[in-house]
């Protein structure tokens, strides 16, 4: 049996190798917001959508490698009842940083093991980020130093590089503001005795 990463995130692989893992890298192929609408539609929440999601890729790994355990994951933002994902485009990102500047939001990340298509774990944390106070002048420097860096990931920053810079307050896991719970996550793996315990 093999470990197996369903996402071609290079800060989900690094979490996962930076904790001796070995483990191969099989990005799912999953249309992301055509199983977000139906979704959207029935008025699910962002903490579902993001479960959802996360089952989605790893169930589309695990039907072509039945044997193996696929870990998939996936994170939404959520702000005043409304989800968001990566900005599209800079306009975008400037937009929502000036929407989020003195307010808190919520990083949603979930994650999933699947084995034979079938989902046999799944978690959900939960962090919450308080964005300081600042004007449309810092938001266009901020971007225009990051770059397109700023449209790889939801709420257009990278905690841990430049976008540090833009807190105020952070209640939660580090882990999870990275898009992927580490720590009960490899709980798990030494429950399915994956890893030593």
């Amino acid at each position: 049996m093999t470990l197996v990463l369903a996402s071609g995130s290079r800060v989900r692989a690094d979490l996962l190798h930076n904790a001796g893992l070995t483990f191969d890298i099989d990005p799912a192929q999953v249309d992301e917001r055509a199983v977000e609408a139906p979704l959207l539609e029935a008025g699910f929440c962002p903490e579902d959508l993001a479960t959802v999601l996360a089952e989605a890729k790893a169930q589309d790994v695990s039907e072509r490698r039945p044997d193996d355990l696929v870990i998939g994951a996936d994170q939404i933002l959520a702000y005043e009842g409304e989800r968001y994902t990566k900005p599209e485009n800079m306009e975008v990102a400037r937009r929502q940083l000036i929407e989020f500047s003195g307010k808190t939001h919520e990083l949603l990340s979930a994650v999933v093991i699947a084995k034979n298509g079938e989902t046999v774990w799944r978690h959900l944390s939960v962090a919450r980020l308080t964005i300081r106070s600042f004007g449309p002048e810092f938001v266009g420097r901020y971007l225009a130093a990051v770059g397109d860096v700023a449209l790889t990931s939801v709420g257009a920053y990278q905690l841990e590089s430049r976008g540090i810079q833009l807190f105020e307050k952070i209640e939660g896991d580090y882990f999870t503001i990275l898009g992927l719970p580490l720590l009960p996550l490899l709980e798990e793996l030494r429950n399915q005795k994956v890893i030593d315990r």
